[in-house]
């Protein structure tokens, strides 16, 4: 009797779920965002089972035989335990695994073969996988620490740069105004009280409206948008050379920020192009198909 799979891919601003029977997807759910944080696997947990109830929901069932979820966050063995022992009381699946939403993505987009993943959402990490299996890292450190090119960094970057304009320390930009409705802002002072409590999730929701103000000419917008395709294709460029590879590598891009029709990832894809020994991959990343594959070979 074909088993049950659930797929799972969480990020900092949404989680994705899908569920499948016999190679099948029988359904799809999406939620909030619940990245891991340590100490917090809880509240991670009680996001994803939730999103994984509506779409067992939807074809009848109240419990699957494996699930797999590759969560953003879960990158060291504490954070993974963590996350698949409060996934494990929520009683929806036999066997549970955690991993990271970047494997199940090098997952979707190379099955088994070498290749390299750029994720951008709230946060950037690039992961390859060479012809012999082994992965290396770049990036993905966190806001405090890297995550250049990422949704913070970008969000970031437009905070600035709207206080510089405030002060007149440089040219106007239309960023002000489209910051201020973003972050329900009435004006400048409130803007401030609010970006000095603000999560990194937060600051990272600001980065599609200076992407779209980008997008309609504004200098400013549009040099920080530059700067976050140049740092993430930087971290492809870095980790080329330690696949040892014998031709060009492809690489995938996933994330909210580098997802269909994102400009970002259109920028992101051209410059990529540009450089010898990496093969840019047109076709997006499902990554639930990922953790999906991953989780019909457990």
């Amino acid at each position: 009797m074909p088993r049950i799979l659930i797929g799972a891919d969480v990020g900092g601003s949404k989680t994705a779920v899908a569920i499948s029977e016999g190679g099948e997807v029988l359904a799809r759910a999406e939620g909030s965002g619940a990245a891991v944080r340590p100490g917090r696997a809880l509240a991670s947990a009680g996001v994803i089972a939730e999103v994984v109830r509506r779409a067992l929901a939807d074809t009848g069932r109240l419990t699957a035989d494996v699930m797999v979820v590759g969560a953003a966050g879960a990158g060291r063995d504490p954070e993974r335990d963590e996350l698949r022992k409060a996934l494990r009381t929520e009683n929806i699946a036999e066997t549970v695994v955690v991993t990271t939403d970047i494997e199940i993505a090098l997952a979707a987009a190379f099955e088994e073969g070498p290749g390299i993943v750029v994720s951008a959402g709230t946060g950037s990490v690039a992961v390859g996988r060479d012809r012999h299996g082994k992965r290396h890292r770049i990036g993905g450190y966190g806001w405090q620490m890297g995550d250049e090119g990422s949704g913070y960094a970008i969000g970031r970057a437009a905070l600035g740069a709207v206080s510089r304009a405030h002060d007149g320390r440089s040219p106007g930009t239309a960023l002000g105004d489209r910051v201020l409705t973003a972050s329900r802002s009435a004006d400048f002072d409130a803007l401030v009280r609010w970006a000095a409590g603000a999560s990194p999730a937060e600051i990272a929701a600001l980065a599609p409206h200076v992407l779209s103000v980008a997008s309609e000419g504004d200098v400013l917008a549009q040099g920080i948008a530059d700067y976050a395709a140049r740092e993430l294709c930087q971290l492809a460029i870095c980790l080329l050379p330690a696949l040892d590879a014998d031709g060009p590598v492809g690489v995938a891009t996933t994330g909210g920020l580098l997802g269909t029709d994102q400009p970002l990832r259109r920028s992101v894809l051209a410059r990529l192009k540009e450089e010898s020994g990496l093969e840019p991959i047109e076709t997006p990343v499902d990554a639930v198909v990922g953790a999906l594959r991953l989780a019909a070979a457990e």
